[in-house]
This record gives C-alpha cells, structure tokens and sequence, in this order.
C-alpha cells in the first residue's frame, strides 16, 4: 500500500519514523511519499518537504513566513494527487494537518489517519469538530484522550506511548555517567541537565534564564541538550560567556545522567520522567503576568507538563509565564538536589506514570491497526 506521512516538527519525525518501520514489517508491499525530516527519510520513501522549512511559531514568524508556508499547502496538495496514496497519515502539527485533512475530505476519495493527536485538550477544542468531520481515524499515546474524545462523541484508539518506546530501546544501549562524560570531554562532577526546546524562538526565550537559574550551583557541571537542525554557532550566543558545553544527539544519555534538569514544557518532560530524572518545568510567554492571570480562560487543563496531565495532579513543579525565572529555578533545583523526601515523591510518580502509559509497542499497534482498517 502506499502512505503519505505529514510531520513537521523532530518530534513528528521521530514517531512517524517508527511508524513507517512498523508498516514495512507488516506490509511488504508499503511505499512512502512524506513531510518530514531525516529520521522518516531513513526508512525510505520521496521526501517532499523538511520540517525545517515547515516549523514555524506565533503570528509574527507565520506572518514572516506567509509565501514559504502557501508552497508547502502548494507542495503537498500536488503529491498527495501525484502519489495517489491509500491513506494519508497526519502526526499532530495541526494547523497545517487540519487544513490538509479538509482539502483530502473534500476532493479525494481517500482515508484520512491521525497518529498522535493535537492538544486540543488544552486549547482550541473548537478544533475537535474539524477533526469529527475529515479525520476517520485517530490513533492516540495519552491515556486520558480517550475520555477527552468520548465527551464530543468521537471514539478514537489509544495505542501505547511512543515515548515508552524510545525510552525501552535506548536503556538497551544506555550509557553511564562516567561514559557519557568522557565522549563529550566533560568533567566527572554531577550533572544539571538543561533542555531549552526544539525551536530557536523557544531556545532564545528560555535558555538565558535558564543558565541564569543554575548558575549557582558550583559543585555541578551544567550540560544543555542541542536539538536538531540547531548549529553550535547558534547556542554560543548563550554559553560562550559560561562556558557551558552543548551536547546533540545524546538528549536520552545527558538526562539519565543527570541529577536534576530544567525542561522547557513539551513531550522532554515526560522523557525526562521516564528517564527517571527530577525536573522543573518550564514554558514562557508573552505578557507574563497577563498570561498567567489569564491561563484558566483560555487552557482547557490544570497542568502544561505531560506529566502532571498524566498524574492529573502537580508531580513537577510548572514555571509559566511570570513564574519563569531564574530564582524560582534556582529555588526548586534546590529543593531537587538537597531534599530527598522531595526527590523521592517525584521519582514515585513517575513511576505511577509510567504503569499507566502501559507497555512498549506503540507504533507497532498503530501499524496494525491502520493496516486492518484500510483492509476494511
């Protein structure tokens, strides 16, 4: 059969990567025309556009981008006619997948699959009749989606965590602190994990308070986590008056070995959890007082973290918006570091989380259940 896959962030390329695997295993005959990044190439298959070219985030980066965002609407309308595909899969990224869901539904006669699904839970659950209207299917990773779903009247299928799936494969191969350490020339002192996001908008807004928030913590090595498509020139805005070393390609290795990190709000922070590492989390915004003040307006949910979204009460503390800064970090990696009582509840909780999510194997189920349902 032939899968038209649309991701356009490194997280969507992750998942859709281990789905496309999935689907070559079960089906022999599977061909791939894709938006996506290098993990999705490296499974095979046309690459039609980068999620380096799609990532885009606010009105103002939108607005910038306007001509660049209409070619790749453009791009993908012609492929998805060229390929003629059996199914067109979307992985989260909603405002671009949505739009592209209603122009399949609307001209071709062809199935529409949604794997992961957008946060509407938290904002936007207007979008959720969007989604009833021109998605047939929706394969979810968050326990607590299924409910969310049942209360519009939409049955979705909860197929595992993906994150528990990364998280498994890579404590096969994990390495110690010492290793990790002496691969990265890194001295041998404890380790303060910092992971400042995916996006350079994200990665300016938040890592200089970061940095400003551990700074003080002497008898520590500080180590940021590089995303992909990032260069080192860019982090050096930041570090070269810390001196503070960036690692890529290690995000799962720095965590695990660190005692403590500061995780900017996203799928990190339930990586983190898993990992098993303390954390606070962090997410800035606009307007900071403001924004806060009005968070219970327009946020559907308690909780930002994945986390306590999960736990569906506080196992990490939430640092938003004006409660982002670098004393209240330095506070609550303190509290991390120094109080074991502390320490302990969060490393309980997460393992809580971690029954609920349930066992490996998520893009696997996917893969099954998409195949059985084009075959009906």
């Amino acid at each position: 059969m032939r899968y038209y896959l649309i991701a356009g962030e490194a997280s969507g390329d992750l998942h859709a990567s281990n789905l496309m695997r999935e689907l070559k295993e079960k089906d022999s005959s599977a061909e791939f025309c894709f938006l996506g990044g290098d993990l999705m190439l490296s499974q095979g298959g046309k690459l039609v556009k980068h999620y380096r070219d799609m990532a885009f985030m606010g009105f103002i980066s939108v607005l910038k981008n306007w001509r660049k965002i209409a070619n790749n609407f453009k791009a993908c309308k012609e492929t998805i006619h060229s390929f003629n595909p059996d199914v067109v899969i979307l992985i989260d990224y909603p405002s671009f997948n949505l739009r592209i869901a209603k122009y399949v539904k609307k001209n071709l006669n062809i199935p529409v699959f949604y794997y992961i699904s957008p946060k509407i839970w938290a904002w936007k659950e207007f979008r959720v009749k969007q989604i009833k209207r021109f998605v047939d299917k929706m394969f979810t990773i968050l326990p607590f989606e299924t409910e969310f779903y049942q209360k519009h009247d939409y049955a979705v299928q909860y197929v595992g965590n993906p994150t528990v799936d990364s998280i498994s494969e890579y404590q096969q191969n994990a390495l110690t602190q010492q290793e990790f350490c002496e691969r990265n020339n890194l001295s041998h002192q404890p380790i303060i994990a910092l992971l400042a996001g995916s996006r350079k908008q994200e990665i300016m807004s938040c890592l200089p308070t970061m940095i400003e928030g551990v700074r003080k913590f002497a008898d520590y090595q500080v180590v940021i986590s590089g995303a992909p498509g990032i260069s080192t020139d860019f982090y050096n805005h930041f570090t070269k008056e810390n001196s503070i070393p960036v690692v890529f390609d290690q995000t799962y290795d720095l965590v695990s070995n660190a005692q403590a990190a500061v995780v900017n709000s996203g799928t990190a922070t339930l990586e983190t959890a898993l990992l098993s590492t303390p954390q606070v989390v962090v997410y800035q915004v606009a307007f900071g007082k403001m924004a806060l003040l009005l968070k219970d307006i327009f946020l559907k949910v308690k909780f930002i973290s994945l986390v306590n979204l999960i736990a569906q009460k506080e196992v990490v503390k939430e640092l938003i918006g004006s409660l982002f800064t670098s004393s209240l970090i330095e506070k609550e990696i303190n509290q991390i570091l120094t109080n074991k009582t502390y320490r302990q509840s969060m490393l309980e909780n997460y393992q809580l989380i971690s029954n609920q999510l349930g066992d490996f194997g998520a893009a696997k189920n996917a893969a099954v259940e998409i195949i059985k349902a084009l075959k009906k």
